[in-house]
């Protein structure tokens, strides 16, 4: 599965624990990540600087449903049972 352009679930409903540029200490579930437009597209996506954590990321059915919003709800899921 491809990602859905403008969805940016990912760079919100999850925490990231690794650091990131302009936020060392790395980002809560729920919050945007700064990088993150208002168009939701990633503006360190392809930059050495984009963290490890976010670049091993796919979009999968499972994780991304059908839609932004499903998605919004499946990661922010998923964070309630891992986090």
């Amino acid at each position: 599965m491809k990602c859905r352009v403008g969805c940016g679930a990912c760079c919100i409903a999850p925490s990231i624990s690794s650091p990131l540029p302009g936020m060392p200490l790395g980002k809560p579930a729920g919050e945007r990540c700064l990088h993150l437009s208002v168009d939701n597209l990633c503006a360190l996506f392809d930059k050495p600087e984009r963290p490890a954590v976010c670049s091993a990321f796919g979009a999968d059915a499972a994780v991304c449903g059908s839609s932004r919003e499903e998605a919004l709800q499946l990661i922010e899921w998923l964070e309630g049972e891992t986090g």
